[in-house]
C-alpha cells in the first residue's frame, strides 16, 4: 500500500487530526508498514486541545452497546489494551470499577438489559443486591439491585495523549501541530494546508468536530452533519467525601448520552456530569471564544429542524440538558445516587468539552455507532464519539483494515 513517497511535502499516509484516533491510527500504520512515510497534521499548536484532552478519562467496559455494534467489540478490547498500555508506559490508572444503580423499580429492567448486553459482549458484570453494592461504596443509593463492572477504570487523557505523541515521534511519524487543513485536490491526490501542499498516497480524515466538512470536500458525508453538544462537569469542595467507584444511573438506551454520574478520576478525586447541552457552534466552549457566525446559523437551523421533527425526543432532551446549566439541578441528580452529596459542595465547574455527534439529516436521527466513509484514496471518520477514547487501539486496527480494503478498489459508507 505505501507508495514510496519521499520529501517533506509527500507522505504515504496523511492523517488529518492529531487526536486519539489520529495518533493511534498512525501507530497502527507504522506497525503494519515500517518503512512508510506517515504524516499527521493538526490545526492546533497544542496537543489534545479538543475531545481527546477534554473527555472524562473513563475506560468503559463495553456493556451499554448491542452485540452487533462496533462500539461493543472495540470497547471491550480497547479497555484491556489501554490498561496494558498504561502498565507498559508507567501511566497512572485508577482501577476503581463502576456501579450502575436504579432509581426505582421501573429501572431494574434496565439493569437486566445491561446485564444481558454485557453477557453477549463478553464483559464481566456482577449482579448485586443493594446491600452488596454498599459493600463496594458505603454511601451508594439504589433500588434493590445494582450492577458492578470491575473492568471500568480511569486515566488522565492528557497524559495518555502525551505518551501516544512520544511513541509517534519515536517511531518516525511526523506530527505537525499548528498546521491546518485548507482544501483538497483529488486529481493530484494532494491536500492543501496553511503550511503548503502535501501529496498523499492515502488520506485519513480524523478531524473530529470538522470531520464532516472535510469529508464533503472529498465527496463524502452527503447525508450527515456534525451537531455539537457541550459537556460540563462539577467538582466538589476540597476535603469533602469521595466515592470509591464510578457511579452511573441506568441510561436511556435510545440516546448515546449516559446521564449525570459520578466519575472517579485517576487521582481518586470525583466529579459529576457531564451535561450534553446543544452547543451553538462547533467549538463553543465558553463565552464567545472560537465564535463563527456561519456555524451559529448552521447549528441553529439544524437544532430548529430537530426540535420541529422531534424524531428521537430532541425537545425533551434539549430542555433536560439546558436545565443542567444550573448547579442545583446537577446536584439533585447526583443526590439520587449517593448519600451526603449536600456536604460535598460542588461549586466548581471543570473544563468543558464538545461532543462531535453525527446526525443523519435524512432520517433526522442521531448516529449511535461509529461511522466511516471512504474510497481508494481517502477514509473519513465521521462519528467517533464516546467511548471512542476507550476504543482507540482496536478502532485503529479497524481503520487500517478499511484503508487496505478501500485501496484495493472498494468504496464504503457505513
Amino acid at each position: 500500500m505505501p507508495t514510496g513517497a519521499t520529501g517533506a511535502d509527500t507522505a504515504d499516509f496523511l492523517i488529518i487530526g492529531a487526536g486519539v484516533v489520529g495518533l493511534t491510527a498512525a501507530l497502527e500504520l507504522r506497525r503494519r508498514y515500517p518503512d512508510a512515510a506517515i504524516t499527521v497534521i493538526d490545526k492546533e499548536k497544542t496537543l489534545a486541545a479538543h475531545g481527546s484532552g477534554r473527555n472524562s478519562g473513563v475506560l468503559h467496559a463495553g456493556f451499554y452497546y448491542t452485540a452487533d455494534s462496533l462500539k461493543a467489540r472495540f470497547t471491550r478490547d480497547g479497555n484491556r489494551l489501554w490498561q496494558d498500555y498504561c502498565d507498559e508506559k508507567g501511566l497512572r490508572i485508577n482501577r476503581c470499577g463502576k456501579l450502575v444503580v436504579a432509581a426505582d423499580a421501573t429501572e431494574v429492567d434496565g439493569l437486566r438489559e445491561l446485564k444481558r448486553r454485557g453477557e453477549r459482549n463478553g464483559v464481566e458484570l456482577h449482579w448485586m443486591t443493594a446491600a452488596e453494592a454498599r459493600e463496594v461504596e458505603p454511601r451508594v443509593k439504589t433500588h434493590e439491585y445494582a450492577l458492578f463492572s470491575p473492568a471500568t477504570a480511569s486515566l488522565d487523557p492528557t497524559e495518555a495523549m502525551a505518551a501516544l505523541h512520544r511513541d509517534c515521534l519515536d517511531q518516525g511519524v511526523s506530527v505537525r501541530l499548528g498546521v491546518a487543513y485548507a482544501g483538497v485536490d483529488p486529481a493530484r491526490r494532494s491536500v492543501h494546508t496553511d503550511d503548503g501542499v502535501v501529496k498523499a498516497g492515502y488520506a485519513l480524515n480524523a478531524a473530529g468536530l470538522y470531520a464532516d466538512r472535510i469529508a464533503r470536500d472529498f465527496g463524502f458525508s452527503r447525508d450527515h452533519r456534525i451537531l455539537p453538544f457541550k459537556g460540563l462537569y462539577l467538582y466538589p469542595d476540597k476535603g469533602s467525601y469521595r466515592p470509591r467507584v464510578n457511579i452511573y444511573p441506568v441510561p436511556n438506551l435510545k440516546h448515546p448520552f449516559l446521564g449525570v454520574h459520578f466519575t472517579s478520576t485517576v487521582n481518586g478525586d470525583t466529579k459529576i456530569g457531564p451535561t450534553a447541552i446543544p452547543a451553538l457552534w462547533r467549538e463553543h466552549y465558553a463565552g464567545m471564544a472560537n465564535f463563527r457566525a456561519s456555524e451559529l446559523a448552521e447549528v441553529l437551523a439544524r437544532e430548529a429542524e430537530l426540535f420541529a421533527f422531534n424524531r428521537f425526543g430532541f425537545r425533551s432532551l434539549a430542555f433536560e440538558e439546558v436545565r443542567k446549566y444550573r448547579r442545583r439541578y446537577m446536584i439533585d441528580g447526583a443526590a439520587r445516587m449517593l448519600e451526603g452529596v449536600e456536604t460535598m459542595g460542588f461549586r466548581h465547574w471543570g473544563k468543558p468539552g464538545i461532543r462531535a455527534q453525527l446526525i443523519d439529516i435524512r432520517r433526522k436521527a442521531l448516529e449511535m455507532d461509529f461511522r466511516t466513509e471512504g474510497d481508494g484514496w481517502s477514509l473519513h471518520v465521521l462519528n467517533a464519539v464516546s467511548p471512542a477514547f476507550t476504543c482507540a487501539f482496536p478502532f485503529a486496527g479497524y481503520l487500517a483494515d478499511q484503508m487496505e480494503n478501500l485501496a484495493a478498489g472498494e468504496r464504503t459508507e457505513g
